[in-house]
């Protein structure tokens, strides 16, 4: 939900997209061969139809298992599958449109349990029995204990729609991605306590900390009008420390550090077919401006959806949703922009979990 009403409706040439990726062999989900390395790819599906679903790449065995979560509970995952994590033995799926939480066993992937919570986004683990839930249309984020499945607790935020959380130090950065807001709100995770601080833009949407400890802030709404900014503050004493404005024209996504954290990786994305103001981009920490280019540049008629940085190798996951019009592919590109592979996957590939 959110940005994918935004998405282009490009057919014929995300067609010819298709034919360049390679297909893989997808063995039956209650067959995957055992390997130390897991890629999940979260295909979020098109909002309405009920078709995400969840893909497993295996990479030391350059293998692709397809739908797992249908092949081993014989029924479809939800209704937009907007994110996922690990807590303990079991895997957090936010099926957004779906109003739920659905839990499943990170060997079987069976269910185990299902958490309803209105339009959940993203899930930060706090400790084993506590983790906060953001969620879509309201100012809530949610408490949950991920051991007995239940919903303890409420916080109320002063903005709406909360979005992207990180946690450093015992405290937790809750970005509301509403365009009247110019704070993100730290939270005492052992009180649950809230404090605004201020940002230099407006509609804060991620949060992320670099290697040194820095709160790096992502916020803006292209369709409503708020330019997209970076915003670097001191995580003890709110201080910014710098700010960076993306022009006008920029959309942009799903940011990510590399291993190091000393790199940040994100997406802008051209609904319109134009190259402009597309692609993946990336800086240095130390960077004093904005990259004036994509580091990996899309094709004409193409956005990225996708972004994920492997921990071990370092390598790139870009997810191509092709317009929401067809299934998605997965690029993989090495630490110098060359692309290395390609798969296919689902409907709107959108998020990366590596294990």
């Amino acid at each position: 939900m959110g940005r994918k009403n935004h998405k282009a409706l490009i057919f014929f040439l995300c067609c010819w997209l298709a034919s360049c990726v390679k297909d893989k062999p997808q063995p039956p989900a209650n067959n995957i061969a055992h390997s130390p390395r897991n890629v999940y790819v979260v295909c979020e599906g098109n909002y309405g139809n009920g078709d995400a679903t969840l893909y497993l790449y295996k990479p030391d065995k350059d293998s692709v298992y397809g739908d797992l979560f249908k092949g081993a509970n014989n029924q479809p995952l939800g209704d937009v599958f907007q994110s996922m994590v690990r807590i303990g033995s079991k895997f957090f799926l936010c099926i957004n449109n779906s109003d739920k939480i659905v839990v499943i066993d990170t060997t079987d992937r069976k269910v185990a349990a299902t958490i309803s919570i209105p339009k959940p986004r993203y899930i930060l683990p706090i400790s084993a029995t506590k983790a906060y839930v953001s969620t879509l249309y309201s100012n809530k984020v949610y408490i949950i204990n991920p051991q007995n499945y239940t919903v303890t607790g409420t916080i109320e935020l002063p903005s709406q729609n909360p979005e992207g959380m990180c946690v450093h130090n015992n405290t937790a950065i809750i970005c509301t991605w509403d365009t009247a807001c110019n704070s993100v709100y730290k939270v005492n995770t052992t009180t649950d306590k809230i404090q605004a601080v201020k940002i230099a833009g407006h509609a804060p949407q991620a949060a992320l900390t670099d290697k040194k400890g820095t709160l790096w802030i992502l916020a803006g709404n292209h369709v409503k009008g708020k330019s997209a900014t970076w915003t670097r503050i001191d995580t003890l004493t709110g201080e910014i420390l710098k700010s960076y404005r993306f022009p006008v024209e920029a959309d942009v996504i799903k940011p990510v550090f590399n291993k190091t954290k000393d790199t940040l990786y994100f997406i802008e994305v051209n609904y319109k077919g134009s190259t402009a103001n597309n692609g993946i981009y990336r800086m240095c920490i130390e960077d004093a401006a904005l990259p004036a280019l994509p580091f990996v540049p899309p094709k004409q008629y193409q956005y990225y959806w996708g972004l994920g940085i492997d921990p071990i190798t370092g390598y790139i996951y870009a997810g191509d949703p092709k317009g929401f019009t067809q299934k998605g592919s997965v690029y993989i590109f090495r630490q110098d922009g060359i692309k290395t592979d390609s798969f296919n996957v689902g409907l709107g590939p959108g998020q990366f979990y590596f294990e």
